[in-house]
């Protein structure tokens, strides 16, 4: 796998966990019983903690990477070859 291509792997990779980590322990406005007086979302998180879920969906996306570049690198699962003519 070379490099611009190991790059598009653990973009995809990284933002399919970040939508995986993104609700996990976010508490919303109506959960915790906050009036939002100014017209605001009540489901809205109160507190998103958007610098952790980064920080957490870059390790897991790393070692997700890592496991996956091993598999490939290793030929643990191989494609079948497909026949040039149809």
């Amino acid at each position: 796998m070379g490099p611009i291509t190991s790059i598009a792997v653990f973009l995809t990779i990284w933002w399919t966990v970040l939508f995986a980590v993104l609700p996990l322990g976010t508490r919303s406005h109506a959960e915790m019983g906050i009036d939002l007086k100014d017209g605001g979302d009540p489901g809205a998180p109160v507190n998103p903690n958007l610098k952790r879920k980064f920080l957490t969906t870059t390790l897991v996306s790393a070692v997700v990477f890592v496991v996956l570049w091993l598999v490939i690198r290793f030929g643990l699962i191989t494609l079948p070859e497909i026949p040039a003519n149809y």
